[in-house]
């Protein structure tokens, strides 16, 4: 008895593992990792961090909300039906190999998978699939509820992951200004997976695992469900700087995430109010997104080129420019007693005086700073500095 229980665990984590969201996610993350090296390498000639940062990422980041998450659904009892996962992971698929990353937020699948379900209880009623047709969805009842209330706590997750994670390995890259000068900016291109356990009615996963977990509650049994879920993220920042603007960006998602959740709630009592949260999620993500979008495409760019000094667009990790603790934006307007104006007179003045590299940087803030770092021979580029050319 025990061995068989044992062996149908395994066969339901292969079954998530075997996943087509699990499988295209690592895929695409290292697809992306490849090419933000190709264009930071294209405008610096070095890359900021590894390829594969974007699939190791891909869950350590995000297992800890993954684990709440799926406490507050199978604890509290919000059950969803399997043909919405159904859905709601068919878009997110469609969603990943777009690599249109701004369209890869949960509340996006999850309401078009609900409406996708009343378009196929309206225009084909007469639809089946292995016995499933769509009037056996009451999309009126405890969906209505529960579906927008996960919603809600997805936007909330995405919030946090958003604010914790996304300035974090933001990308730099050169640009030109509309003066034809050379500005940097950054761009963040995240994916998050999320091992969600949902709960289902029915014996969905008897017919795979017959000994998996499940209880009956009256007459209607419920399974144990491990969904993984993807959540994607893509913002250009230039008139702000990645660790300023991300996390607003968080903040704002947060919100709305509140707001879904509480009418969902509502809905307990009017069910029509779980549709209206899902489209006030849906309505006010895709406000966000377009807000922080048109401001800082109008807004001039935060690094920018400066008459005096060279602007760090980056930093690399473990270099000496880390360890002194620079940031980008800043501006090194002498070093060793030297002023400089470009990349080249900034790495021929550190050569005067290697051993003991004195800095007089200007902060974001515009206060002026005064420096001081040993340089060894190994040090990549003695500081390690991405600069604006």
């Amino acid at each position: 008895m025990s061995e068989n229980v044992i062996v149908d665990l395994l066969k339901a984590v292969g079954l998530f593992f075997l996943n087509p969201v699990w499988l295209i996610a690592i895929g695409v993350a290292v697809g992306l990792g490849y090419f933000r090296v190709k264009k930071e390498r294209r405008s610096f000639l070095v890359r900021l961090h590894p390829g594969l940062t974007e699939m190791k990422k891909l869950l350590t980041e995000s297992w800890v909300p993954a684990l709440i998450l799926s406490l507050l659904i199978a604890g509290v009892g919000l059950t969803v039906e399997v043909s919405w996962i159904v859905l709601f992971s068919a878009i997110a698929i469609l969603s990943m190999v777009s690599f249109f990353y701004q369209t890869a937020s949960p509340i996006y699948f999850a309401t078009i998978a609900f409406f996708g379900l009343y378009a196929l209880q309206r225009f084909m009623p007469d639809f089946t699939f292995r016995g499933w047709s769509p009037g056996s969805v009451n999309l009126l009842g405890e969906m209505a509820l529960t579906v927008a209330v996960i919603a809600g706590l997805f936007l909330i997750a995405e919030g946090f992951l958003v604010r914790r994670h996304s300035g974090v390995y933001a990308s730099p890259f050169l640009t030109s200004t509309n003066r034809g000068l050379r500005a940097a900016a950054y761009k963040s291109k995240r994916l998050w997976l999320l091992p969600i356990v949902f709960l289902v009615p029915g014996d969905f996963l008897s017919a795979f695992t017959p000994y998996w977990p499940q209880f009956t509650l009256g007459e209607t049994t419920f399974s144990f469900l491990p969904v993984p879920i993807i959540i994607g993220f893509s913002q250009v920042a230039r008139a702000s700087f990645p660790d300023v603007l991300f996390p607003k960006i968080g903040q704002a998602v947060t919100l709305l995430g509140s707001i879904v959740v509480i009418i969902g709630i509502a809905a307990f009592w009017l069910p029509i109010l779980g549709w209206v949260a899902l489209l006030v999620g849906f309505l006010g993500r895709v406000a966000i997104t377009i807000f922080f979008a048109v401001r800082e495409r109008n807004g001039g760019f935060a690094a920018a080129p400066k008459p005096a000094g060279v602007i760090i667009a980056g930093i690399l990790p473990e270099s000496p420019g880390e360890k002194l603790g620079l940031m980008p934006g800043e501006c090194i307007r002498s070093v060793n007693g030297i002023q400089v104006t470009n990349e080249k007179e900034l790495y021929d003045a550190i050569q005067v005086n290697a051993a003991h590299c004195r800095l007089q940087v200007i902060g974001r803030d515009g206060e002026v700073r005064l420096m001081q770092q040993v340089l060894y021979r190994h040090d990549h580029h003695r500081l390690g500095l991405l600069v604006v050319r």
